[in-house]
Parts: C-alpha cells; sequence; structure tokens
C-alpha cells in the first residue's frame, strides 16, 4: 500500500485539527528526541527508521487520541533499538509517557527458551501494562498496522509469521476492544499475505459482483428512504461491503462457493434513536418478506465488545436477498472505533463504567494467570478469551456470564473459579438435569453439582472449548500423572537396586544428584518421571553405580539418537521404537514432536496435530524430534478435498495430482445430500513444500469448497 509521507508538520496540523489546545510542541520535541536516538538506522527497505514512528504517531492521530499517546508512539522504539533508557524518557517527558514507551520495550534482557516463548511473554507483559492503561495496546496496534501496510520489504518466512500472529493475536484483540476497521485490516492484509492467490480470486469476484448489483442495492435503498421521509423518520442509508477475509471465513464455515454467500453486499442505516431503529426494521419487514432466522437483535443483547445493531435479512424485489444492519450514530461510532472512541480527551484514570466493561475480561484473566506456569499457556488463553461468537448464559443469582460458542457446562464450572470445575459432577440448566458435554444456548440458567470427592476427566478434553478449562484440566491431570510417575520410577529403582544388591540408600546420596544431572534433569523427582514414562531405563541408571561399569567410557556416555526410520531422529534415547501417526501423518518440512506411549515406544505427530491437545498434557512424554537434511524418500500424506459434485470431478482432481509428479496411494469418496463430494486422498510426496503447492493449485480449480489436510 503507498502511503503519503508523513511529516511532523502534517501530524501537528492533523492533531490540531481535532484538538485545538493540544501541546503539539510536546510532539515537536518528541519527534527530534526520536530523530536524533534513530539518526543512524534505516528500515530494511532503505528509508529513514524515523518514517515508522511518525507513520505509527499518524496512525494514532487519526483515532483522535490525547498528545501523552501520540508522543509515545513517536518514542515507542527509542528505549528498544537506541542508547537511550527508561530514565532519560522519564526525565525528559514526564513519567505517563515513560510508563507507555517502557510497556511496549519488550524483554530483551531475558534469556528465553524459544522464540514462542519469548514472543508470549513479552505479549503477557504488554496485556498487565493494558489493564492499567488501555493506551498501551492502542500503540502496539498502530506500530503493527503500520508493520502489516509495509511487510512487502521483509523476507517470506518473516512475513508469514508476522501476519499469522497478526491474524491469530492482534485481529481478535482488535475486535474484543471493537475497533472494528482496525480488526478488518488486520485480518485483510493477514488473509492477502497467508493466501495470495485466493486473495486476489475474491478481490476480483468481489469487485464483479459489486458492479453488477450496485445499481439494485441503490434502487432498494431509494425505497427505503422514500418510505423514511413518508413516515417523517431519520435515517441515512449506505451500501456495504463484506471484507475479504469475512467472506472467506463464511465460505470456510458453511463449506459453499463465493457464488452461495448472500451477504457479501448489503444495507447499512443509520438513526437518531434506539426506538428508530426497531420502528426502521418493522416497515423494511412491511416492505419484503423476512427471512427466519436471520434476525438478531444486538441492541438488546449487545455483543461483549459493545457492538450494537439490528441485523436482517429479506428475500427483496425480483426475489434477490438483502442484509439490512440498522443502528443510531453512537452504536456505529462504538462499531467503528470500539474503546479508542470512549479514551480520547480523558484524564489516565477517568475509566468510565463503559471503559471498564471492555476490559473487565482481562483483569480476571490476568488475575487467573497467576496460576498458570508459563507465558505460552496465558497467550493460548488470551486467544481463546478474544473468540468473537458468544453465548449468553446465567448464574442461578441472576450473573450473566459470556462463554465461546459451543461452550458446555464444564467450561461454565472453570470461568466462576478452578476448583468448582475440578469438583463438577453434573449439571442443571433451566432446572433439568443435563449431560456434561450439552452446548450452553444463549439465556440459559445453568447450575453446578459438585462432590469434593471428585477430579476431572481425561474425556473432558474432548468437549471443552474454552482454553481456561482445558488448562485447569491438564494441569490437574499432569499433576496426578506425574504422581503416578514419580511412585513408579522409585518401585523400578528399587527392585533394579535390589537385583545389583547395592544399598537402597544411594538413592538419596549426591551422586544420584549429578546423575540427574547427567540425564539432563533438574531434579530427582524429574529423573524418578522419565524412569516411570520410560524415557530412561533402570538398568541407565543404576548403571552409574556398578563398579565394573566405572570406565569412563561407560560413566560419560552420551545417550544415542533412536533408530533412523523415514529420515527422523529421535534426540537422547537409546534404542526406542517408534512410528509416524496416522490421526496427522507428518511429512517432511512439518515441524515434529515426539510423545512416549508405555509399551509402545514413540509416536511423531505433526506440532500442530489436533489429537496432541489431548495427548501432550505432561512435558516429560514429549521428546524432540526432527527430520534428517537430505532424505530422499516420500511420506503419505492426507488430503480432504470438498467439492461441488459433478461428473469426472474425482477424475480431474487425480489428473491434476499426476501432473505435479504426486503419487495417489488410496482414494475415498462419499456424496453429501446437498451436492458436495467429500474426498479423501492419501498422497506420497517428497516434503510440505511440494503439498502446500498441489493444495493451492486444487483451492484453484472450479467447484471447489475447501481443501485442506
Amino acid at each position: 500500500m503507498a502511503e503519503e509521507e508523513v511529516t511532523i508538520d502534517s501530524l501537528t496540523t492533523k492533531v490540531r485539527s481535532y484538538s485545538p489546545e493540544a501541546d503539539v510542541e510536546l510532539l515537536r520535541k518528541a519527534y527530534i528526541f526520536s530523530r536524533e536516538a534513530h539518526c543512524s538506522q534505516k528500515r530494511i527497505e532503505g528509508t529513514p527508521y524515523i518514517n515508522h514512528p511518525l507513520s505509527v504517531a499518524d496512525i494514532l492521530a487519526d483515532m483522535e487520541m490525547d498528545v501523552a499517546t501520540i508522543a509515545a508512539g513517536l518514542l515507542h522504539d527509542t528505549i528498544e533499538d537506541t542508547g537511550t533508557t527508561a530514565k532519560d524518557i522519564k526525565e525528559i517527558f514526564g513519567e505517563e509517557i515513560a510508563f507507555l514507551v517502557e510497556s511496549l520495550t519488550k524483554l530483551s534482557k531475558i534469556e528465553f527458551k524459544t522464540k514462542e516463548e519469548a514472543q508470549a511473554e513479552n505479549f503477557r507483559k504488554m496485556l498487565l501494562a493494558m489493564s492499567e492503561d488501555i493506551r498501551v495496546i492502542l500503540i502496539k496496534f498502530a506500530d503493527r498496522l503500520h508493520n502489516m501496510r509495509t511487510l512487502q520489504f521483509l523476507p517470506e518466512n518473516k512475513r508469514r509469521r508476522i501476519a499469522t500472529e497478526t491474524l491469530e493475536i492482534y485481529a481478535p484483540l482488535a475486535n474484543r476492544l471493537g475497533i472494528g476497521w482496525l480488526k478488518i485490516e488486520f485480518e485483510d492484509l493477514s488473509f492477502k499475505i497467508l493466501m495470495p492467490e485466493l486473495y486476489d480470486e475474491l478481490v476480483r469476484k468481489v469487485a464483479k459482483r459489486t458492479e453488477e448489483q450496485e445499481g439494485y442495492l441503490k434502487e432498494v435503498g431509494a425505497t427505503i428512504e422514500e418510505k423514511l421521509r413518508e413516515e417523517g423518520l431519520h435515517g441515512r442509508v449506505s451500501g456495504r461491503v463484506k471484507h475479504y477475509y469475512g467472506i472467506y471465513q463464511k465460505m470456510q464455515r458453511q463449506r459453499i462457493t463465493f457464488d452461495q454467500v448472500n451477504d457479501v453486499l448489503g444495507l447499512r442505516i443509520i438513526t437518531d434513536t434506539n426506538a428508530n431503529c426497531y420502528t426502521i426494521m418493522g416497515i423494511i419487514h412491511s416492505l419484503w418478506t423476512p427471512i427466519p432466522g436471520r434476525f438478531k437483535d444486538y441492541i438488546a443483547m449487545p455483543k461483549s465488545n459493545m457492538y450494537q445493531s439490528l441485523h436482517t435479512s429479506v428475500i427483496g424485489p425480483k426475489g434477490e436477498r438483502v442484509e439490512f444492519q440498522i443502528r443510531t450514530e453512537e452504536m456505529h461510532k462504538i462499531a467503528e472505533e470500539g474503546i479508542a472512541s470512549h479514551w480520547r480527551y480523558k484524564e489516565k484514570d477517568s475509566v468510565g463504567d463503559r471503559d471498564s466493561r471492555y476490559i473487565s475480561w482481562l483483569r480476571e484473566l490476568i488475575q487467573s494467570q497467576k496460576e498458570l506456569r508459563d507465558a505460552r499457556e496465558f497467550l493460548e488463553e488470551v486467544k481463546g478469551e478474544v473468540i468473537p461468537e458468544v453465548v449468553y448464559v446465567f448464574t442461578p443469582t441472576g450473573e450473566i456470564k459470556e462463554l465461546p460458542v459451543g461452550s458446555t457446562p464444564v467450561d461454565f464450572a472453570y470461568s466462576i473459579h478452578t476448583q468448582v470445575g475440578h469438583k463438577c459432577v453434573g449439571a442443571k440448566v433451566n432446572g433439568r438435569i443435563v449431560p456434561l458435554r450439552y452446548q450452553m444456548r444463549n439465556g440459559d440458567t445453568v447450575e453446578i453439582i459438585t462432590s469434593p470427592t471428585h477430579g476431572p476427566s481425561r474425556d473432558w478434553l474432548k468437549f471443552v472449548v474454552t482454553q481456561r478449562a482445558k488448562n485447569r484440566i491438564k494441569q490437574w491431570i499432569k499433576s496426578e500423572e506425574t504422581k503416578q510417575s514419580i511412585e513408579l520410577g522409585l518401585k523400578l529403582l528399587e527392585v533394579e537396586i535390589r537385583r545389583h544388591h547395592l544399598k537402597p540408600s544411594i538413592l538419596k546420596t549426591p551422586e544420584m544428584q549429578a546423575v540427574a544431572k547427567e540425564f539432563s534433569m533438574q531434579s530427582f523427582d524429574d529423573l524418578l518421571v522419565s524412569v516411570g514414562y520410560g524415557k530412561v531405563s533402570p538398568h541407565q541408571v543404576i548403571n552409574r553405580f556398578l563398579p565394573e561399569k566405572m570406565p569412563e567410557e561407560a560413566v560419560h556416555r552420551e545417550a544415542r539418537p533412536g533408530k533412523e526410520q523415514k529420515g527422523i531422529s529421535i534426540k537422547g534415547i537409546d534404542h526406542i521404537l517408534y512410528h509416524t501417526a496416522k490421526c496427522c501423518f507428518p511429512i517432511p518440512g512439518d515441524a515434529l514432536v515426539g510423545f512416549v506411549t508405555r509399551g509402545r515406544g514413540v509416536t511423531i505427530h505433526r506440532r500442530d496435530c489436533p489429537n496432541l491437545e489431548q495427548l501432550a498434557i505432561d512435558d516429560a512424554r514429549i521428546v524432540g524430534v526432527d527430520w534428517k537434511p537430505g532424505n530422499e524418500t516420500t511420506s503419505t500424506a492426507r488430503l480432504v478435498v470438498d467439492a461441488v459434485d459433478r461428473p469426472g470431478v474425482i477424475a480431474d482432481l487425480s489428473a491434476l495430482i499426476s501432473s505435479v509428479n504426486v503419487n495417489i496411494s488410496h482414494i475415498e469418496a462419499n456424496t453429501t445430500q446437498d451436492k458436495k463430494a467429500h474426498i479423501n486422498f492419501n498422497l506420497e510426496v517428497k516434503d510440505k513444500m511440494q503439498l502446500a503447492g498441489l493444495m493451492q493449485k486444487i483451492a484453484q480449480t472450479e467447484g471447489i469448497v475447501r481443501v485442506k489436510r
């Protein structure tokens, strides 16, 4: 996206346009400071680095933020990327701006084991600061938006990583805070980078449909405007186009083609009062037939991000479907700008009721994060919390709880308290006993039945949907399994000690602690867990104490990799059986993880395998696995293709697959009642890149609804 160049003069002019009294001298001072600090730096495309903080400040000015926020936008990278310290910022610009800048500075001083861990911990730090001052996240949004707009200059793997993070974290967070325009831009920019060909295809199709239907919608809009004039009602009618990623999501969710998406174009009516919203909806329903089940009242029951509107779809003139959104000016402002509109011209500490409702979920989350072991779990929980589709249910005392669609009484129990979740044995919904896997509906009153002797079941992981419930169940199961493994490991070592006529007291010696360290274990308990799971044999441990095994070679022997199969090597385990999982069919290029199963060796899964959610509760059962470089063998991958059923569809797909030198080892196909073909292919492929190229070709074939691994 080509951008107009931002200057400090254009920035101060913009700020003065909405806040004539603003202290623009402070902005000039921040600009000069930032320019000097970054003077020797350039962005990857070769432009002076100062252009980035200026653009971030300009986006914040578009959001009509206060001077402190915009100054922090100008200074946001100074502590991290230059010799500037937090103390310098505080002395020159004061405590408020220093707090905002420091909250955005990454935790670069801490050593993290993995990139994911660093990202999660930085995110946790930022959210903690955001719960104190919402402006922290607004500056981060502006920073991320400018980076997304200029992402074309980065290498592809970095582009994809940043776009994925934007789509998974920043877009849902912008949505949760009600900033509609930002959520849409984040989603579409990410979509364009992650699926460029599909994005371009949708852009073409939407433009074509807009051209075809523009006249029709103008006609419908004119009919409404005339009717409103007759009734003496205020109302502004305009067309709206569904954004590209929204269309793509709908096609995926409902397994339909673009031609079957009805609400690509629609009409929005903005009026003056809540009562008139309902009156106008009545007028629309009197003119055309409403479609049953397509009416949603978000005015009486606003979304969690304060979004309010009436949505209705009708069969309009010539039998065409038309979707309407009806709202007031105030509702429209909130739908577009969310919390940003409330924070204008406010003092930092004057948080209104409405503002605190935006982030009360975050404060609860931060309270609960004290129970979580690491930042990655917290990040997963945040992702779960920013799900846009929710149901509203009531406690027996009438308190309203908001949970993701598909939530069960177990999710509800954990949302009240971890112990209520752990002790949950049953539930009543609207006074009737229901199964624990019952999916709650809007307006249900839920009562949890508990028992002090009860504990969670692994089966619960198959149906709970909130990350909070998943994390708490996994933690409980892990701690129980760890206890059992410690007991089993101890028994196995005691048997081995007796077999070699050694003293049981060797278990408590410093030498035994040294053996644990030799196996890269933090403590003796960790060693017992590994013995209990079968990752380390009791013989390997006790061997260290046998006199005839004392030569240097035996004491310092390195654990050899497991046997290799299909170019796979397992780190640090002696002679262990393993096989690749049939649930996810890993292929070269996939990130791998090994899972130790008692008596069955190691099963190799893709790191994104959905079954790992239930399996990999305990880190002690996970082993490192890698593909060997230079591996020439092929591996089996499974593709699932949904297509519009027509004669020859399987033959066409088979020909396409053969044309890229991929062998088909197995095909299964069936047809659904709504005339869709559901086809499973087992394919022999070289690596992930070959498969990704093939999937893109299949996705672009006429009549293909969905293709996935």
